[in-house]
C-alpha cells in the first residue's frame, strides 16, 4: 500500500525528525515536504531526507496569492507521489496520526473501513500541559494533557484532517480534499459511516476517536509557541496567532498517553545516525533558543509571554453556556 503525506514547513526543524519517523513507523511510505523561508535549517533538513531516498523536498518561495500552503498543494496534486498513491493526507508538523485499529498501523485503520474513500481524522487537542519554556524533547511524550473525547465548544477542537484516496477527489484541500469524482465514501474516526456535507468539523456530540485521531499539538511550551506567532500560519502569508488562539486550544482536562503505544525510538534513531540530520537537529534546537531570547528580549514580546502564563489551562464552557453562545449567533 502506496500512502503519501504532504505537508508545508517553515522553521520546524526541531519537530521534523520526531514526525517523520512517527508517520514512517506508522506505514506512509512516501512524504512530500514543501519549504518556504526558512532559518533554522528545515529546508536543509528536508533537503538531507530527500537525499537519503526518506522524502521529496520543493522549495515553495513567494509571493504566494493565497498563502503557501494553497500554493504548495496545488503544485502536490500532480505529482506521482500523490497521483499513484493508495491513499494520501495533508497534515502539518505539530498533527501526529494516532490509529487505534489493530496494531495501531495504517493497514490496520484501512481494513477496518472497508469501501472508504475517505476517512475524517478528528484533531484531538492537546494543551500545553503548563510547561513555559522550550526544551529539546519528544512532543508526544512531553504533552499528555488533552481535550475529552465530546465537547460541544469550541468547535474548532473537532475540526478535521482527511485521509483520503486520491482517485476518488480532484484536488488537494487543506482540511479536506475537494472536487469528488462520483460520491466517494466517508468514514469517521470511529467506523461510522458520515455524510459530513461541506462540514470541516465532526459532531461534537459522539467519540470521533474509537479508531483514529488526529493529535494536533498546535501549542507547544509558552515560549514555543511565542516563536510560532513570530512565524505566522501556513496557509495564509501573514496571519497571525493571538491568545484567542491559545485560549481555544489550550486544553488539557484528561490525560491521553494512547500515543505511546507507537514506539518511535527505533525509526528516530536511525534517522539520527545520519551524521548530516544529527548536525541539523542540534543547529535547530540551537537557533530556537536563540530565537526565544531574541523575541523575549522585545518588550510586546515578553507581555504576550506574561499573557500566555497567566491565562493558564482554557475552562470548557458548561452545556448551558454553550446553548447561550450558539443563541447569540442568531438574535
Amino acid at each position: 500500500m502506496r500512502a503519501t503525506l504532504i505537508t508545508t514547513l517553515k522553521n520546524e526543524a526541531s519537530f521534523l525528525l520526531e514526525w517523520v519517523a512517527h508517520h514512517r513507523a506508522l506505514g506512509f511510505t512516501d512524504l512530500v515536504i514543501f519549504t518556504n523561508d526558512c532559518e533554522d535549517g528545515t529546508d536543509a533538513m528536508a533537503e538531507r531526507l530527500q537525499a537519503l531516498g526518506l522524502a521529496r523536498h520543493l522549495p515553495n518561495p513567494g509571493p504566494w496569492p493565497e498563502g503557501p500552503q494553497w500554493a504548495a498543494l496545488k503544485r502536490a496534486e500532480k505529482l506521482p507521489e500523490v497521483t499513484g498513491a493508495d491513499w494520501a493526507l495533508v497534515a502539518d508538523v505539530d498533527e501526529f496520526v494516532n490509529i487505534h485499529a489493530g496494531e495501531g498501523r495504517l493497514a490496520d485503520l484501512v481494513a477496518a473501513v472497508p469501501g472508504a474513500d475517505a476517512v475524517a481524522l478528528t484533531w484531538r487537542m492537546f494543551g500545553n500541559a503548563g510547561i513555559a519554556s522550550h526544551a529539546p524533547g519528544l512532543v508526544t511524550r512531553t504533552f499528555l494533557r488533552a481535550a475529552p473525547a465530546t465537547l460541544a465548544w469550541p468547535w474548532r477542537a473537532q475540526m478535521i484532517k482527511t485521509l483520503f484516496r486520491p482517485q476518488a477527489f480532484g484536488k488537494l484541500g487543506v482540511h479536506r480534499p475537494k472536487q469528488p469524482k462520483g460520491e466517494p465514501r466517508w468514514f469517521d474516526g470511529s467506523g461510522r459511516a458520515v455524510d459530513l456535507g461541506g462540514r470541516l468539523f465532526s459532531d461534537y456530540r459522539q467519540d470521533n476517536y474509537r479508531l483514529v485521531q488526529m493529535n494536533h499539538y498546535a501549542l507547544g511550551s509558552a515560549e514555543g509557541f511565542v516563536v510560532k506567532c513570530d512565524r505566522g500560519r501556513a496557509n495564509r502569508e501573514a496571519g497571525a496567532f493571538d491568545m484567542g488562539y491559545w485560549v481555544e486550544r489550550n486544553l488539557n482536562q484528561v490525560e491521553d498517553r494512547s500515543i505511546l503505544r507507537h514506539d518511535i525510538a527505533g525509526p528516530l534513531a536511525a534517522l539520527l545516525a545520519d551524521a548530516e540530520l544529527a548536525r541539523l537537529q542540534a543547529a535547530a534546537e540551537a537557533w530556537r533558543q536563540a530565537r526565544i531570547a531574541t523575541l523575549l528580549a522585545q518588550e510586546d514580546w515578553r507581555q504576550f509571554f506574561g499573557r500566555l502564563l497567566m491565562a493558564g489551562p482554557s475552562r470548557l464552557p458548561s452545556l448551558p453556556e454553550v446553548a447561550l453562545i450558539q443563541r447569540r449567533r442568531n438574535p
